[in-house]
């Protein structure tokens, strides 16, 4: 919403910075998004007066022209010196039998004498940093520049009769009353052109005044953000009242002052709403003795601050009290309204209308239209008929204010994808009550310019009724919600500075009609919180038991130190959607009786691919993998922290088990002990000691033979492995894919935060090595469990050093070699308590493997 200052210090008095205003504003909650000074590039450009216009003597297509830039005549040297005059601001210097008058060389052939137009002079600045300064052209000094529209910022939308390739001629030099300009007789041509000049439109300019205050150019527009729930803000009315409100200051609204004439409206015309669930309230004014014309300089100097192009005098109006009121109309020119009658109704299946840009429409029965007795002469609340529109011969008019659903008008903007000025402001549902008020100021202001006469009444049908809505005021509530001690005093004082009615005796809250958005006490609260002042209120700790400690749970330390350390392996993290498609299940290949297809439905999803919670991350993975890959990205190594949604039992009755999962995934130059490195690193890093790596071959989704169960404590904590190779050409990932899935909760329920410290040992150790020949299917893992078993407690380290398949060695078998270091916590070793050992751990891995030690 643009909000140009000037237009808004009518209603509220700001004398502060414009960038102090915003901020205050912001911190109220009508957020400032920019603001913007109009014509803040020129500077030094003033009115001039053209004297006299000769050939240039060198060039045939410049001028040479002299100009009267306002400076006083018959004063001393001292002020031609400093131009003390009208535009001594400028500092222009001239000699002193000048009598402020410059010579500017141009090439524009539209201009004459006793035409004023803009001159830039010496050392001033154009729209785009153009930056002027005086010269020579052809041997003639020049001291400034006449300026065009496009120079000063402007276009033809601006000001459509200036010329859009020649000087821009303020006030012409033509006479109304004659032919002639006021220095003889001219072209047929060019008398034409200049009759096309708003004559009227700077009568009172003079020279030497500042341009910026002859085209309006010395105004500031805010633009405000809106949220969608406070559409009464969509006006420079409703922005001047929460400006009020913030400022402490008095609102002044428009005195809305009629005159009418003896003929009664609803003698013109009838109006009949056939579908009052859609249209609440529908009024209609009629204006006769219409003269279509241009609107007076000031309301489009204000249409055009705002964002809006002004196009004639009744156009003009209806956008200027959408502007400030907030209320959207449209007027029809009455000969075309066939029965005299307006009624509003749902259009029939396939009715097709016309509308003001051109296009013709086909409507359904879930739209609604503005209709004569014949045909429909509008899309309510989007767009006028082409059938029934104002033009230069209108001579009465029906002028429109309604209220219309907010909802049908978005879905029917929707549908015929077509979205306006008016239709942005039905579909957020507008003040019913403001119906009135804004025709009979639209109707006001018509009459004021000259635009028509305003017939006597309003047909107002409003089939509905006007419904009181209250909130009980309870200070003592609104405080310890807040935190606050506002004095009940003080609340009363802002709502009603925001137009709220507060009842002191029975503590009662009525509701303006034009607030909508507030519905309970909570409202009501945030509503003297945001003028009260956010930054006002003090922090304030909650009380008893809900007081809290500034500082991450022991769940958020932990999973921090999981990111730190997947990171510190190189690993970069990824967010997912926790929404995914039923067919990822029969992509994954598996099993019906899978209780991982067991997924929460969701009741409206946006599509079948988002249709389901997710049971497993591993195809959420596979697809950040798959799509990095297709992208000519040649190795990654990812991680996220993420949840999996299962559910207790189908139909939902509670809510589902939400397991916190890490899931780790890889491929490029990586093989399947980089992975289970990293699950290792982790592990380690944790301080978690008990766990074991146990061969998978029997899951899906993963390759039989390089996958593991990761098992914590003896019980499964997790999964990693090769992707299966059906899996990987399914979700095309590259054909080494490794991912693992590990359960956070077994991680943070095992893992060590605080760090225990052990004396160095007393005693010495004792290492062994031994190397044993066992089948190759024998895992180290396998063998590592035994040794550990048959060796005790004085068993400290055991080391896989080397593995070996030869000629040496029979077919079928592996030679695998374990370094052992043991030690006694309270005693020297001796050999045969070792070579105890090492006999027992022998004679196990025997009966468990048929093991046999290598000579």
């Amino acid at each position: 919403m643009k909000v140009p200052m000037k237009w808004l210090n009518d209603f509220v008095k700001i004398d502060m910075e414009t960038e102090v205003f915003a901020e205050l504003m912001t911190m109220s909650g009508s957020k400032v998004e920019s603001i913007e000074r109009l014509g803040e590039e020129i500077s030094r450009v003033v009115v001039g007066k053209v004297i006299s216009v000769e050939k240039h003597p060198d060039a045939d297509k410049l001028f040479v022209v002299k100009v009267d830039v306002g400076c006083l005549k018959n004063v001393s040297n001292e002020c031609f010196e400093n131009m003390k005059c009208e535009s001594d601001k400028f500092n222009v210097n001239l000699d002193s039998s000048s009598n402020g008058i410059i010579q500017v060389v141009t090439g524009a052939g539209n201009v004459h004498a006793g035409d004023y137009v803009p001159v830039a002079l010496h050392g001033s600045t154009l729209a785009g940093g153009l930056k002027i300064k005086k010269g020579k052209f052809r041997g003639i000094e020049s001291n400034g520049m006449l300026c065009s529209i496009q120079e000063l910022g402007l276009t033809k939308n601006d000001y459509p009769n200036a010329d859009e390739d020649g000087i821009f001629i303020l006030k012409s030099a033509y006479n109304k009353d004659n032919t002639e300009y006021e220095n003889g007789k001219d072209s047929i041509e060019k008398e034409n052109t200049l009759k096309k000049l708003d004559k009227e439109l700077f009568a009172g300019i003079k020279p030497g005044q500042d341009i910026k205050d002859v085209l309006g150019l010395d105004d500031t527009i805010i633009d405000f953000e809106i949220t969608p729930n406070r559409p009464d803000c969509l006006s420079i009315l409703g922005i001047a009242r929460e400006a009020s409100a913030v400022l402490k200051t008095k609102l002044m609204k428009p005195e809305v002052v009629l005159k009418e004439e003896e003929e009664d409206a609803s003698l013109y015309a009838k109006v009949e709403i056939e579908a009052p669930d859609l249209c609440l309230r529908y009024a209609a004014r009629i204006i006769k003795d219409i003269k279509i014309e241009p609107s007076p300089e000031w309301m489009k100097r204000r249409l055009r601050a705002a964002g809006v192009r002004p196009i004639n005098n009744i156009v003009d109006v209806t956008n200027y009290v959408m502007l400030e009121m907030g209320q959207p109309m449209h007027a029809f020119d009455l000969e075309f309204l066939k029965g005299q009658k307006i009624i509003v109704r749902r259009a029939k299946n396939d009715e097709v209308i016309r509308t003001l840009d051109g296009q013709e429409r086909k409507l359904d029965s879930s739209m609604l239209v503005i209709a004569d007795n014949e045909r429909p002469i509008a899309i309510a609340g989007i767009m006028g008929g082409e059938n029934s529109g104002i033009n230069e011969g209108t001579k009465v008019m029906l002028l429109e204010s309604a209220n219309f659903n907010g909802i049908s008008v978005r879905l029917t903007s929707k549908k015929l994808g077509m979205r306006t000025e008016a239709s942005s402001r039905f579909e957020k549902n507008l003040d019913v009550e403001n119906v009135i008020t804004a025709i009979n100021r639209a109707a006001q202001l018509i009459e004021e310019i000259g635009a028509g006469k305003v017939c006597k009444g309003v047909i107002d049908c409003f089939p509905g009724e006007k419904k009181d809505r209250f909130i009980k005021l309870r200070p003592d509530r609104i405080n310890a919600l807040l935190g606050t001690s506002i004095s009940t005093e003080t609340m009363i004082s802002i709502l009603e500075s925001l137009e709220f009615s507060v009842d002191s005796n029975a503590m009662l809250v009525k509701i303006p009609t034009f607030r909508q958005d507030v519905e309970k006490e909570a409202d009501i609260a945030e509503e003297v919180a945001r003028i009260f002042g956010y930054n006002n209120i003090k922090p304030t700790l909650l009380e008893g038991k809900a007081h809290t400690v500034g500082k991450k749970t022991y769940k958020q330390k932990l999973e921090d130190m999981i990111k730190y350390i997947m990171m510190s392996c190189g690993l970069s993290e990824i967010y997912t959607y926790s929404l995914t498609s039923p067919k990822l299940f029969d992509r994954m290949k598996l099993p019906q009786e899978s209780p991982l297809r067991n997924a929460i439905v969701i009741s409206n999803p946006l599509g079948e691919d988002y249709s389901i919670m997710r049971t497993t991350t591993i195809p959420s993975m596979l697809g950040i993998i798959s799509r990095n890959y297709n992208r000519g990205v040649k190795t990654a190594k990812l991680f996220e922290l993420a949840f999996v949604y299962l559910p207790y039992e189908l139909p939902l009755k509670d809510l589902p088990n939400e397991k916190p999962v890490l899931t780790i995934g890889m491929y490029g130059d990586v093989d399947f002990y980089d992975i289970k490195g990293v699950v290792e690193e982790l592990l380690i890093k944790l301080r978690i000691s008990n766990y074991e790596f146990v061969q998978e071959k029997d899951d899906p989704v993963f390759h039989p033979g390089r996958t593991a169960n990761l098992l914590i404590n003896g019980k499964t904590a997790g999964i990693l492995g090769e992707i299966h190779p059906d899996i990987v050409e399914e979700f095309e990932t590259p054909s080494r894919t490794y991912i693992g899935m590990i359960d956070e909760t077994c991680l943070l329920k095992n893992a060590k935060l605080t760090v225990e410290y052990k004396p160095l040992p007393k005693y010495p150790a004792v290492e062994r090595d031994i190397a044993i020949i066992v089948g190759e299917k024998i895992t180290a893992a396998e063998i590592e469990k035994t040794i550990k078993k048959a060796s005790g407690k004085i068993l400290e380290e055991i080391n896989l050093f080397d593995t070996y398949k030869g000629k040496q060695i029979q077919e079928g078998m592996k030679s695998m070699a374990y370094s052992l270091t043991f030690r006694a916590e309270d005693r020297t070793l001796t050999d045969k308590e070792v070579n105890d050992i090492i006999a027992k751990i022998l004679n196990s891995l025997k009966i468990a493997f048929d093991a046999k030690l290598r000579e």
